[in-house]
């Protein structure tokens, strides 16, 4: 009971230090400077211009039916830090509204506030949370079209709201400076969920298959697996070495292939998506 006591406030912690920063970056960076970045954060700040209600408060409000979704489709369990989210970022944001703007130089609010969105949104779903709005949103259509993927429907619904800021902001330039933002955020985001997982997926066909492996598994501490071939012109059996290393530590794992058969058949192609331990979880993914 202690342990999970300490997980819980660890994550609640975790989650109102990236509420604080998504407050700043909305109202210090996004909002003053006419900045619709997609989501329900970019609908709130279109109808505080035309409702003239605190940004924050929109936001609480629009997430109401979201939260009444999300308890429908998934329960409390997955909701209630998800409420938490959604109430620290509704509160955060009216609080730092009070301040000054820190810039009211578009471009400059665009990528900082995109910095400060990513990381915080990053946070959260590392908390098993989500800030709510979109999200859930697409969640539950993807339950429903399990065929679409998740990007394409984030991409849809952004693209939907900040073309609307066209409309409401009277200002084509709002929604270029908005594109920019939602890029920013999206790959803080990655960076902050999955860090700099990009990796390489190599094959390693040699006759010295047996002295390759012994090295890699304990020089590199990476995983091994091997495959049977069988050469097609001379119709000889092989073990093919194939593993995923980090970019970082790939060029380490063609020197000891160099080293041990200078003559091994190679192919490295780049993996992008990886999941198992030392990179993504299968249960990460939260939408």
């Amino acid at each position: 009971m202690n342990t999970i006591g300490r997980f819980d406030i660890k994550k609640y912690v975790a989650i109102t230090f990236a509420c604080v920063l998504y407050g700043v970056g909305i109202s210090l960076f996004v909002d003053p400077n006419d900045l619709a970045p997609g989501g329900f954060t970019g609908l709130s700040v279109m109808l505080n211009r035309l409702i003239s209600v605190e940004t924050g408060t929109v936001y609480l409000l629009l997430n109401i039916p979201v939260i009444f979704l999300g308890v429908w489709k998934f329960g409390w369990r997955f909701t209630v830090s998800t409420l938490y989210a959604i109430v620290m970022v509704s509160v955060f944001t009216n609080l730092f509204a009070m301040l000054r703007p820190i810039t009211l130089e578009p471009l400059l609010g665009a990528v900082f506030g995109g910095i400060l969105n990513g990381a915080s949104l990053g946070l959260v779903l590392r908390s098993s949370a989500t800030t709510g709005g979109t999200d859930i949103i697409v969640k539950c259509l993807r339950q429903r079209f399990p065929h679409l993927k998740t990007g394409s429907l984030m991409l849809m619904l952004d693209a939907f709201i900040i073309g609307m800021s066209g409309f409401v902001f009277g200002n084509l330039d709002s929604v270029l400076y908005s594109i920019v933002s939602v890029i920013a955020t999206s790959m803080v985001m990655d960076m902050v969920l999955y860090g700099r997982d990009g990796a390489k997926l190599i094959y390693i066909i040699s006759d010295k298959a047996e002295a390759i492996t012994p090295r890699i598994l304990k020089d590199l501490d990476v995983g091994v697996t091997y495959l049977e071939g069988s050469g097609a012109y001379k119709n000889v059996e092989k073990k093919v070495i194939m593993c995923v290393v980090k970019k970082q530590v790939a060029h380490k794992l063609e020197e000891i292939v160099k080293q041990e058969d200078s003559s091994a058949f190679m192919i490295v192609s780049s993996a992008s998506e990886i999941y198992g331990e030392g990179y993504k979880s299968y249960f990460g993914e939260l939408i």
